[in-house]
């Protein structure tokens, strides 16, 4: 660890209740950060990333938590030594914090220009004026159109990449020298990841600030960071520079965070899985941590705690690297690819076709409620799906991926088209005959715990699906046998059913929505990224569930997704969406190697790589999604096209075939 470093962590500690089983959050964490450098905090939910955070800032849950042990200095300074006063000063001055949700760290009962106010105020001795006109300046420098009307603007009025934004801002205002960006980019779309992360680059280049970012998208870090620590457990497992990490990483548990990761290349096989589950951190440990999850592990690896072996500019904790377990070595970065899954064969059967689907919400005002306009979520979509076949549904949030998902369940009502399930016309049947299909038809939410009753058992909630059915099991010992035969199908155990959703995790709730919805024995599942909350390792189990029980059931996918990774792994088919319409589908070679749609090539260019490529092509679309209650007059895309032409700005294109599976809308075609 250097001595010139600008911050330096040393053996911090932060344990969680202060009874005879403390939980260790964070345990003996040591790293060091350069001024102006990128420094990436890599790892799983729950191993400690954002604890750490908190914990260098002193804003660890009090009194909950507890900071045991460690230094945390700045420039030299103990900032553990510093009254809680000069703390404040610390804060928002020299090191600022972005996070997460910006939602839910905005105050929604002030302004943005008050909230940067507020800092700005507080450690700097200004005027009125000066500090509105540093607010103005500042929501400039991250790239907010119109600063002056924004400033008055409150924070349920902007979409979410204009909020984290406005936090980019409100952390600029103290000018700091270090920025802790806590999964900045995780809740948005790639397109305004992009912009986010390049604002973050260009925001460093400017003002010299050091970045810390907690991440646990390797691509990400991949992109942004100059060093790279992962962390596991509440340690740091290990460090390395950006290259030295990418190209020879050496914890068995990195290893497997990249062998988890979808790619097309492993379209033929199941990703790789890290089994189990992190261990409880309540407990002394007596080896390593990763050992009951790590495939090189061996007795001593259970017996005894790995130390830190440190070689020039790369750190790992790991047996592996002992010097005097020399006969371990071969053992080293020997990991297990996925076991062969070859990929289904659909059939030319259309099981569910939609033709011009709309779905216009009225915009009702005054006392009277006088329909004043509509919201165009839908605007006339076509799609087909055939028998055991994945389509994927991309596009930014807000273009109507999600409502032509519930159109077509008959979970909103449709303004016009049709929506065919076999010879039946669903969206024109009564609710009564409609429920006789909706078995067939079934959903995986994104937020697998807000679409279960939290008051009901998991036995509950399967059995449920069981008894809507028209031709459902009517013993219920027969469902009970059902319900035990579906938990252990989706990899959980039978007797863990009489337990409720909150004692699970993430991962698992995902699993019990996915056997709910086998349980009305389905034709087709709409799947509403229900990866995107989880974790690479956790998603990696979830991908291979779904494949495998296509191949077991035959079923039909329709899945809503804006993770490309995903979809180069999963679909057969690629539908593009924007603004409630859809701009180019086709099979899924052609449309992610030959994109013809000038959006389709910006979402595929924003799409951060693990691979460096000098020869990439950067497209950055500029400004927001437009409002599906004002869509622009002519192509909806041409306020942000960079390949705008007079006739985009008169009519809407016609679809343009370019093989036949492939197709566009665009004048260029």
């Amino acid at each position: 660890m250097t001595t010139n470093s600008l911050l330096n962590i040393k053996n911090l500690s932060t344990w969680i209740g202060n009874n005879e089983a403390p939980i260790r959050a964070v345990d003996g964490v040591d790293f060091s950060i350069q001024q102006g450098e990128t420094f990436a905090l890599l790892g799983e939910s729950g191993c400690g990333k954002s604890m750490t955070a908190l914990s260098l800032l002193r804003l660890n849950p009090q009194p909950a938590s507890d900071i045991v042990s460690g230094q945390v200095e700045l420039d030299g300074q103990d900032l553990f030594t510093l009254s809680e006063e000069d703390m404040q000063h610390i804060r928002g001055r020299r090191i600022a914090m972005i996070f997460q949700e910006p939602q839910s760290s905005l105050n929604p009962v002030l302004t943005v220009g008050q909230q940067i106010a507020e800092c700005l105020d507080w450690h700097f001795d200004l005027s009125e004026e000066q500090i509105e006109t540093r607010a103005i300046e500042l929501l400039d420098s991250v790239g907010i159109p119109d600063p002056v009307k924004r400033i008055k603007d409150y924070p349920h009025q902007l979409s979410g990449g204009m909020k984290q934004r406005v936090m980019i801002a409100i952390a600029l205002a103290g000018e700091p020298e270090l920025l802790i960006a806590d999964e900045p980019t995780t809740a948005l779309d790639v397109t305004i990841q992009a912009q986010i992360l390049d604002l973050l680059k260009q925001v460093q280049r400017d003002t010299g600030m050091a970045i810390l970012l907690i991440s646990h998208d390797l691509a990400v870090v991949a992109q942004m960071a100059d060093h790279v620590a992962v962390m596991y457990a509440g340690q740091i497992v290990e460090i390395a520079n950006r290259e030295q990490f990418f190209s020879a990483h050496q914890h068995p548990y990195s290893a497997k965070l990249f062998d988890a990761l979808p790619t097309e290349q492993k379209r033929e096989q199941r990703l790789t899985v890290i089994k189990g589950n992190v261990p409880e951190l309540n407990k002394v440990f007596t080896g390593c941590r990763f050992a009951d999850r790590c495939d090189l592990a061996w007795q001593h690896c259970h017996d005894a705690i790995p130390k830190w072996y440190q070689v020039d500019d790369q750190g790992v904790r790991c047996h592996l690297y002992d010097p005097e377990l020399a006969d371990k070595q071969e053992n080293i970065r020997q990991t297990k690819a996925g076991s062969p899954l070859s990929e289904i064969t659909s059939t030319d059967k259309n099981i569910l076709s939609v033709s011009n689907l709309k779905v216009h919400f009225p915009i009702k005002k005054g006392i009277l409620q006088r329909v004043t306009g509509h919201v165009r979520a839908v605007d006339g979509v076509t799609l087909s799906l055939k028998q055991a076949e994945t389509i994927a549904l991309v596009g930014e949030s807000g273009c109507g991926k999600t409502t032509v998902g519930k159109a077509i369940l008959g979970l909103v009502s449709t303004t016009d088209g049709q929506v065919h399930f076999g010879k039946q016309v669903l969206n024109e049947l009564s609710e009564r005959k409609l429920k006789t299909y909706r078995n067939s038809l079934q959903i995986i939410f994104q937020d697998p715990y807000s679409s279960m009753n939290p008051r009901m058992t998991i036995s509950q909630v399967i059995e449920e699906a069981m008894i809507s059915q028209s031709s459902g099991i009517k013993s219920k010992e027969e469902r009970a046998k059902r319900i035990d035969s579906l938990l252990e199908r989706v990899g959980l155990r039978p007797e863990n059913k009489y337990r409720y959703p909150h004692e699970f995790s993430g991962g698992q709730r995902q699993r019990i929505c996915i056997a709910r919805a086998l349980a009305a024995e389905p034709e087709v599942i709409i799947c509403d990224e229900p990866t995107s909350a989880l974790d690479v390792s956790v998603q990696a189990q979830i991908l291979n569930l779904l494949r495998e029980i296509q191949h077991e059931f035959g079923l039909s996918y329709l899945f809503i997704t804006h993770n490309i990774s995903v979809v180069e792994y999963l679909a057969q088919r690629i539908a593009v969406m924007y603004l409630g319409r859809i701009v180019e589908q086709g099979n899924r070679n052609e449309v992610l190697k030959t994109p013809k749609h000038p959006y389709t090539q910006a979402l595929l260019a924003a799409v951060p790589k693990l691979e460096d490529d000098k020869n990439r092509e950067v497209i950055r679309l500029e400004g927001e999604l437009p409002s599906p209650a004002a869509p622009p007059k002519g192509c909806h895309f041409h306020q942000r096209c960079p390949h705008v032409m007079a006739k985009c700005l008169e009519s809407y294109p016609e679809a343009t075939i370019m093989s036949t599976q492939h197709e566009v809308r665009c004048f260029l075609y």
